[in-house]
């Protein structure tokens, strides 16, 4: 005869061995922004002239995070000895409760930049975040930033601004390569 207590561990055991099994099988959220892994250097182009790009994608806090850093280093202007730097950082989570990529981008300039992925391609080569919030900047602002991976290898980054009120306007695009790991 079963005892209240010997069922109640038996059902704590199965459901236990069911959670486990299906926590095996559980997709892994980060499957499309894993191809951006790693290091990429290459050029850019945009508003501020041509410059020399180095990006980087690493996984962080234990695979939770994934952390975004940048820079670029422009060509000197016309008369001028030097060039512009532009640096930023980010972080991009997994907000569980929206089931939504969300990065947040921190620019040497005092700008902060709060995306949410707004599209992913079916074959996930294109991958699109527009943003919900900008700080240091005039309200209706926006802004987005587009990775595309034409080959292996390759990525290009683009970001356009849209000032209130009208349409996206392309401020740089880069082009880079995988830099090989030493």
């Amino acid at each position: 005869m079963i005892t209240v207590n010997r069922l109640l561990l038996i059902t704590a055991t199965a459901l236990s061995g069911a959670a486990a099994s299906a926590q095996d099988t559980k997709q892994d959220v980060w499957e499309p922004l894993r191809s951006l892994v790693g290091k990429w250097e290459g050029t850019g182009e945009g508003k501020s002239g041509k410059s020399r790009v180095d990006t980087q994608f690493t996984f962080v806090l234990q695979g939770k995070f994934l952390e975004v850093r940048n820079k670029a280093v422009f060509d000197p202007p016309e008369g001028k000895s030097k060039g512009e730097v532009h640096e930023d950082w980010g972080i991009i989570s997994y907000d569980g409760g929206r089931k939504k990529f969300v990065f947040r981008q921190f620019h040497v300039e005092g700008f902060v930049n709060q995306y949410v992925l707004d599209s992913l391609s079916a074959d996930g080569k294109t991958i699109v975040f527009v943003s919900e919030a900008i700080e240091n900047i005039p309200p209706g602002w926006r802004a987005r930033v587009t990775y595309e991976i034409p080959s292996d290898g390759e990525l290009r980054v683009i970001f356009d601004l849209a000032p209130p009120g009208k349409d996206f306007d392309k401020c740089a695009e880069n082009r880079l390569k995988r830099k090989k790991e030493s």
